[in-house]
């Protein structure tokens, strides 16, 4: 977690703390609605959701909190109202397991008087929410893309590994280009969707190192994904890779960071645990009573050896 967004949930924290009497006049139930861990990240966002649920019931016993997890977009649904018809929940977060599929339920949980915040992948409608949080995708894209220019030298051939073709894929690798027409030296061979896979990603780097007989650089643009290059690379025993940078900050490549790994020297955050933010900020919100704000976007930031330990979560699944 980077100061400026310290300094936002310690704030919020403050302000539960000065609203303890508003939540005992109003008993705060929370719903919070998130994927199943399905894969790693979203392992990630289950194990920060009971985290956090945990904490706050403990620092604050009169505030409810309800995790309730999906295997589809279907199941979801039913959740959400399940959670306000059986649990009388007057708060929501959700993380939504498909953004249009979800957007009508929210809409009706919201219209009874649910207060909704929305995390990560936002609805279709966006009257649907009271509050959206983030990660910042295009950060994601131009902090990986600084580094590895500097770390290149501003020379070099690279290849990217895409993810799903999705609004958030086009803005990380929009903004990674954005950066990359700045340093001329560096050549861009080609760039794949390896859909957030590490069975798709080691097929895609598979075909690069194929067709290219020198690549200095790979960004994988997810750190699921760099398992998979990285395998590759080791299989086809090549030597002429310098650098591997993924994302999202999983706890294997912020070891690999930590300790020193040769190839993978650094990382960009877009943690799960933004849904512990967003879960600490909505209770702030309805211990004072009023809206957060429309929109807040967690900045994604480098992790190198220097401040990976701030981001090592051992016990996280992710």
């Amino acid at each position: 977690m980077n100061r400026r967004l310290f300094a936002h949930v310690a704030l919020a924290v403050a302000t539960l703390a000065a609203g303890g009497s508003a939540l005992a006049q109003n008993k705060t139930v929370m719903g919070v609605a998130i994927p199943a861990a399905t894969h790693g990240w979203a392992g990630g966002v289950v194990y920060w959701a009971n985290r956090t649920k945990g904490e706050l019931e403990k620092q604050y016993p009169g505030m409810q909190i309800i995790v309730k997890t999906a295997g589809s977009a279907a199941e979801q649904a039913n959740q959400v109202q399940d959670l306000q018809t059986v649990n009388k929940i007057n708060t929501l977060v959700i993380l939504p397991f498909e953004s249009a599929p979800l957007t009508q339920p929210v809409a009706q949980v919201k219209k009874k008087g649910v207060f909704v915040t929305v995390v990560d992948r936002g609805l279709t409608d966006a009257s649907a929410q009271d509050a959206y949080v983030a990660g910042d995708n295009p950060g994601f894209g131009k902090v990986a893309a600084e580094y590895m220019a500097k770390a290149l030298g501003g020379n070099g051939n690279i290849v990217i590994l895409r993810g799903i073709p999705t609004v958030i894929d086009n803005q990380r690798v929009d903004a990674f280009n954005a950066v990359m027409k700045n340093h001329p030296g560096i050549k861009v061979l080609d760039a794949k969707h390896g859909n957030w896979n590490r069975d798709d990603a080691f097929k895609v780097m598979q075909d690069y190192l194929t067709r290219f007989p020198k690549i200095d650089a790979v960004w994988a643009s997810d750190d699921d994904m760099a398992v998979g290059v990285q395998k590759a690379i080791e299989q086809a025993k090549r030597s002429d890779v310098r650098m591997v940078i993924g994302g999202a900050g999983s706890k294997d490549y912020i070891k690999k960071v930590m300790d020193g790994d040769k190839i993978v020297t650094a990382d960009v955050t877009y943690s799960p645990s933004m849904i512990a933010d967003a879960m600490k900020l909505t209770a702030a919100s309805r211990a004072k009573g009023s809206a957060m704000p429309p929109t807040t976007i967690i900045p994604s930031v480098l992790i190198t050896k220097d401040n990976a330990s701030k981001y090592y979560f051992p016990d996280s699944p992710f």
